[in-house]
Parts: structure tokens; sequence; C-alpha cells
């Protein structure tokens, strides 16, 4: 979130609105002025993330000394001016295909010869949408990604819950390992996502589990900087192999503590991403995240890195 005073003169009024930023959820936060003291910076300490000044007068003494006019706004004009935001930020949000009304069906992908079943979740006004990749042993029906499933919705994010196997080829051990095949189905699903109405224009992240997080990888590999942000849930992203260093999308691995083995592997395969990325470390978690608490934290970290990077206003978008 960018924040922009009109200058910082003691900075408590800057340093409330960063506060407050951060109260609503703002995980980065930029303050921007056009003047203010030397040493600012040092005076507003970790109240923002970043900041940004264009004079820092060594003579400052107020900050009307930078403006010809520095008389009061009155209330209706920032009445005035809020509504315009508002207006233009709904026409904005139209313009990219975001839909106003949520909805919520069962749908039908199709990948080849392949039907593939899915459920999507579409919250009103959506800002991105999340295709979910599904690991072995798993399927559109997980509790768990269900439950991150509505975190997300709750948060303004569409998510598609999609079965890559037919039940047929789930049976088959080798098909659920075939990392390029539930790769190639999560690029058939993001081209339909693509043609879908109202979804059409908006940015699409991918959230993997267990071997669901290696396609996810290589379907992110293959499709570049067309997908948003990339999460994994104690995932194999080992499994994408080479593909991992030609991922682009901004990357999260998630992973439980107590889940040595994985954690590990998690560990090899970050070193071999070029990308942004970062490891979250769910303490005492195991595999399945099954600890009171934990599979929470991994809803919360997951929502966050989509926001940030395929959200309103994304980093890498």
């Amino acid at each position: 979130m960018v924040i922009v005073d009109d200058g910082v003169a003691t900075g408590s009024t800057a340093r409330a609105a960063c506060q407050i930023a951060r109260s609503q959820g703002a995980t980065h936060v930029v303050l921007a002025v056009p003047v203010a003291p030397p040493g600012w910076q040092s005076m507003l300490g970790d109240a923002a993330d970043e900041y940004v000044c264009l004079e820092t007068p060594a003579s400052f003494y107020a900050v009307g000394q930078a403006y010809v006019d520095f008389s009061q706004t009155d209330d209706a004009d920032v009445v005035a001016i809020l509504e315009g935001a508002r207006e233009r930020s709904e026409s904005v949000r139209s313009d990219a295909g975001r839909v106003d009304a949520g909805r919520e069906s069962d749908v039908i992908v199709t990948a080849g010869d392949a039907q593939l079943t899915g459920h999507l979740h579409v919250p009103p006004s959506a800002v991105g949408v999340v295709l979910f990749a599904h690991g072995s042993g798993s399927s559109r029906l997980s509790p768990r990604n269900q439950y991150v499933a509505e975190v997300l919705v709750e948060a303004g994010l569409a998510t598609l819950l999609l079965d890559l196997l037919s039940e047929e080829e789930a049976r088959e051990r080798s098909a659920v390992f075939d990392i390029s095949l539930l790769a190639s189905r999560l690029e058939a699903a993001t081209e339909w996502l693509h043609r879908e109405e109202g979804l059409s224009r908006l940015p699409v992240a991918y959230f993997g589990a267990s071997t669901g997080a290696a396609a996810a990888l290589w379907a992110a590999a293959d499709r570049g900087r067309e997908i948003a942000a990339v999460v994994s849930r104690g995932g194999r992203p080992d499994l994408a192999g080479a593909r991992l260093g030609d991922v682009v999308a901004p990357t999260l691995l998630i992973v439980g503590g107590a889940d040595a083995e994985v954690l590990e592997l998690n560990q090899k395969a970050q070193g071999r991403l070029r990308c942004e990325n970062r490891l979250e470390v769910i303490p005492g978690a195991t595999h399945l995240f099954e600890e009171s608490g934990a599979l929470e934290a991994v809803a919360h970290a997951a929502r966050d890195w989509f926001l940030a990077h395929a959200g309103p206003h994304p980093r890498s978008w």
C-alpha cells in the first residue's frame, strides 16, 4: 500500500496512517511525501517499509514553505475527491473484467480428451483467481484445501478447486506422479479461466499441495509472467526438477516444522529457484497440518502472498 501525505513535519500523522494501513492488512507500506526535514526516515523508524521524498531542504521549518498555496481543503472538496476516486475504481474493476456479483458452481474443464471436474467460487468484485492443484491421494473435496479456499474467497480472491485426473486415472499411481501430465492439465484449466466470462482478465495464481505443487511450478515455468504467484503447501517442489530455475512467478513454500523430510526437500528446491521466493515454516506442524492453528497459519500466509502479488495492486503483475 502506498500512503501519500502533503509533507512531514513531526511525523505523527504519517505514522498513524501507516499503523492504520497495517491494521487493515497491508503487508508492505510505502510512505511518499513531497517535502520533509533532513533525517525524516529515522524520525519515523519502522512505521513504513519504504520511504520516498522529493525534497529535504536543510532550512526546513514547516511543510507549507514548499507550497505556493497551502490553504485548507474544506469537507465538500474532500467528499467530492473521494467520490471521484470511488467511481474511477469501479470503472477500472469493470474494465478489467472483474465481476460485481458473486457466484458459485460446479464446472467441467476440458483438457484434451479428459473432462475434469471442478468447483468455482467467485466472490463479488473478485481481484484475482487461484487455481488449486491437488496432490497425490487428494481431490477438489479435500477439507484442507476447501478451508484454504474459503479464506481466499473471504479476501476477495476467486478459487477453482479442480481434479487434475479423472477417477480412473487417479487410481493409477503412475499418473499421480506424472508431473508433466498434471502440469498440462493445470495449463488447460488456466486457458479455461481466460475464456470464462468475468474472469478472463483477472490475474491467475496457483496453489499446489504435495505433487500438485510440482505441477503448479512446472506450469508456472511454462507460462512465465502470465502466472502472478505460486504457493506450495507441504509440497514436493523438487519433483519439478530443472523447471524450477525457469519459474518467474513469486513463490511461497509452506512446510510444517515437524515434517523433516519434506522440509529438507523444500530447502533444496528453494535453492534452485531464481524468482522471488520465501520458505515459511509452520512450527510444530506435521505434513497434513492437523495441529491446532497450523492450517489457519497456512491459509493466512497463502492469502497474504496472493494479495501481495495477485491482488488489487500486485507488486509483480
